[in-house]
């Protein structure tokens, strides 16, 4: 027989050969652990006693303390009777590396099946707990679970990030009834059981799951081969699941896009000939506005002619002339005013009249209308103002705001012959980058004159701001009302909107920009100043219409001021630097060749500091700065004016 000692070298050559890092045979009853050189040196034990053994003590000592209390209950079991241990643990080696063991024993009992010692092997399996860390990393880094499944079980190994991917708690074993029970789908199986050995199975798929712990429906996908036993009886599955319910949604959406892709394409013609269709209107507009604004230049002169001469006229008939001639010059004055307003409107319309913008309240003013609105619309029309009690203020000329609002108004009163209601409702709104109005975006306040009369069919509707377009009868309208109406709120900055349907009514928005909180609101009334000059006050006047500069020179000879006159600004110049007494007004045509009234007053001023300057035209687009508004200090008569408008801005200005 060979020694003992010559076969404990060929068990420890055995032992090496086979990857164990040590052995051990406890001794139950004595209490002592007798290990091998290999175990002592894991454990720092002093290899001088091994004969002696150690206590059992030892073998918790190095194990991680995390480990150490299920060591603990796993050893118990073997003195309460389990006869095999197998047990993966950390151990810190006497350098402090944590190693990862895997420890396997066997108790042996005495005769009355009591454990009596227990011997086992310690097997260094670091190396493999780092490759399954790196696996686990990467499987969730990935999104990638794994799974295995022998034919014939019921359970499935897995990976935790398989679990992860169900919405369960994560183990490494799980039911099979399991995994498929969180399929949305019923009558599919993840997890394929139950098929002929002999059938082919495929690991190809998707499938829709409700996660077992928020219950969120996902898209799952497998992947994986099948593995058949050589005799062809059993089989198993080996595959990878992961999420791919982004691509799916993905997949959804360009299925709708592709099934609406027509409707899109027919909305998106539809929208770009409406843009065009916008665009050939604002042209048209824009191309007669200048020409309206031109005749009305021309006209605006002719009508200061007859105008003016007709009221001199009238104020120097005696007065026991015969009364027709008086109902004659009555009747010329009547024509030409009607003939001024039209060319006002003409103005408002292409957007060229001059406009005097305020901070301005508008249920204030709307208030201030209640009367007038009343006396104009008829009895049968019940009239309501609705409007906030705080509301934003807005930067326009109030005298213009209440005529496009009455002008709306009247086509309301028109429109619903025999009675109706007739509403004007105010709101805030804030305007976006893209709108259809062309506005800048900011705050607005929207005016709406809503009424429930005949309304307009689509055609009229097209039409229903082209100058001189109306749809009353001939000598009831000039077809000049909306068009102004467009015209007066395009040049303050602002929009308008029209909504109507036949025989349901019609409503009218305006769009006026708000206005800056810091600007006081204009409410105090101008007194009335003293009309007639005296020969002491100077007044240069300067117009390149001769008729027209004779008329207003000789107005102002009537009222007492002395007059010198120029036809030009190089001329005007000139008599300024001649004067040897002060000249204390100019009033001067803003278009005239070479040099513009504009141009003309700002020379004035810097050769005689302190000039008042009043501006007339028929065409004010050159005195009109700022996004068509006059330039701060400007002071404006628009032509034709009357013997008493010249005469009390004349004397309002030199009174300042």
């Amino acid at each position: 027989m060979p020694d003992l000692m010559g076969n404990d070298e060929h068990l420890r050559a055995v032992l090496a050969a086979a990857g164990a890092s040590g052995s051990w045979d406890w001794d139950i009853a004595a209490d002592r652990l007798f290990v091998d050189a290999r175990f002592a040196e894991l454990y720092g034990l002093d290899t001088s006693e091994l004969a002696a053994g150690f206590p059992t003590s030892v073998f918790f000592q190095a194990i991680h303390p995390e480990d150490r209390p299920r060591m603990r209950i796993a050893v118990a079991g073997l003195l309460a009777g389990a006869e095999l241990f197998s047990k993966e643990f950390r151990v810190i080696d006497p350098s402090g590396t944590v190693v990862w063991m895997h420890g396997r024993g066997q108790s042996h009992l005495d005769a009355a099946d009591v454990p009596v010692r227990f011997t086992g092997l310690l097997v260094d399996v670091t190396e493999r707990k780092r490759t399954e860390e790196r696996l686990r990393i990467a499987q969730s880094a990935g999104g990638v679970g794994t799974f295995e499944y022998s034919d014939g079980f019921a359970t499935v190994s897995v990976s935790h990030e398989f679990c992860r991917l169900l919405g369960l708690h994560p183990t490494d074993r799980l039911p099979v009834r399991t995994i498929n029970g969180v399929l949305a789908d019923h009558g599919q199986q993840l997890i394929p059981e139950g098929h002929d050995a002999a059938a082919p199975v495929s690991l190809e798929g998707t499938f829709r799951i409700v996660r077992g712990d928020d219950g969120a429906v996902r898209w799952i996908a497998r992947r994986g081969e099948v593995i058949r036993d050589s005799i062809g009886t059993g089989y198993r599955l080996l595959g990878v699941i992961y999420d791919v319910s982004d691509s799916k949604h993905l997949e959804g959406e360009l299925r709708a896009l592709n099934e609406t892709l027509e409707q899109r394409v027919d909305a998106a013609i539809a929208e770009r000939q409406h843009a065009e269709e916008a665009l050939r209107q604002s042209q048209k507009m824009e191309a007669v506005g200048q020409l309206t604004g031109g005749i009305a230049h021309d006209f605006n002169n002719l009508l200061t002619i007859i105008i003016g001469s007709i009221e001199t006229a009238t104020r120097r008939l005696d007065p026991e002339v015969d009364p027709r001639l008086r109902r004659s010059l009555e009747n010329a004055t009547k024509g030409a005013e009607r003939a001024a307003a039209l060319t006002h409107r003409l103005l408002a319309f292409s957007r060229r009249q001059p406009l005097r913008p305020r901070t301005t309240d508008v249920p204030r003013l709307l208030a201030g209308m209640s009367d007038l609105l009343t006396r104009t619309i008829t009895e049968s029309i019940a009239v309501a103002i609705d409007t906030p009690e705080e509301l934003w203020k807005v930067e326009v000329d109030p005298n213009q705001l209440e005529n496009a609002i009455l002008n709306l108004a009247v086509n309301a009163r028109d429109a619903m012959p025999q009675g109706g209601e007739l509403t004007i409702r105010a709101h805030q709104q804030v305007i976006g980058p893209q709108n259809a109005e062309g506005l800048a975006p900011g705050d607005y306040v929207a005016i709406s004159v809503i009424d429930n009369g005949s309304g307009m069919s689509t055609d009229t509707l097209a039409r229903v701001f082209d100058p001189f377009f109306t749809t009353k009868e001939v000598g009831k309208g000039t077809g000049l009302g909306l068009s102004m109406v467009y015209g007066f709120v395009r040049q303050s900055g602002g929009g308008v909107t029209i909504d109507s349907e036949l025989d349901k009514g019609t409503t009218v928005t305006l769009l006026l920009a708000r206005a800056n909180d810091s600007e006081q609101i204009e409410t105090a009334p101008k007194t009335e100043a003293a009309k007639h000059g005296t020969i002491h006050e100077t007044v240069l006047v300067v117009e390149d219409d001769d008729d027209v500069r004779a008329h207003t020179v000789g107005l102002l000879r009537e009222l007492g001021y002395r007059v010198i006159e120029a036809h030009d600004g190089a001329s005007a110049l000139r008599l300024l630097d001649k004067q040897e007494q002060p000249i204390m007004l100019l009033v001067t045509d803003i278009v005239m060749p070479e040099m513009s009234g504009s141009e003309l007053a700002q020379v004035a001023r810097a050769r005689q500091p302190g000039l008042k300057v009043l501006f007339t035209s028929g065409y004010t687009r050159d005195a009109i700065t700022d996004k068509d508004r006059l330039d701060e200090g400007v002071e404006l008569l628009a032509k034709p004016f009357t013997f008493g408008a010249i005469a009390a801005k004349v004397r309002e200005i030199l009174d300042q």
